[in-house]
């Protein structure tokens, strides 16, 4: 018995090599998650803050034009979510209605040192939906 298990020299000493294998890789996606998940909350961010701003706006009453203070709050919502700020904002009235849309990239390393960089292209249009517009059914 004891014969047989001297001749396996192929299946000794793997452990060490498949624990530094599955280690590196739990390494290299926490790094990227570590990355990327505050870039992706940050833009889910704006789209809520872009929504908010956008009803604001249209149930502003009075003199204040609804199209500058939706840009502005918007403007705000850039500065205080990381986002970039050569982002694009645009602001439509049509009607009774707005949109905007706002467009930006940011790049994102998920490997280290800079050897792999991801893209991360947010390119979002919001229009109101609800109580605040006309409903006609």
């Amino acid at each position: 018995m004891n014969h047989s298990v001297k001749h396996r020299s192929s299946e000794r000493g793997s452990a060490a090599i498949k624990f530094l294998i599955v280690f590196v890789l739990i390494l290299l996606t926490a790094n990227a998650g570590y990355n990327y998940v505050p870039v992706a909350y940050n833009a889910e961010n704006l789209k809520g803050d872009m929504q908010a701003a956008l009803l604001q706006g249209l149930a502003l009453p009075g003199k204040v034009n609804p199209v500058d203070n939706v840009k502005i709050r918007i403007q705000k919502a850039i500065m205080q979510n990381d986002i970039p700020p050569d982002a694009i904002v645009e602001v439509k009235a049509a009607g009774n209605s707005m949109s905007a849309h706002v467009v930006y990239s940011t790049p994102v390393n998920l490997l280290p040192f800079g050897m792999y960089r991801y893209m991360y292209n947010f390119d979002q249009t919001v229009t109101p939906t609800g109580f605040l517009l006309k409903q006609n059914n």
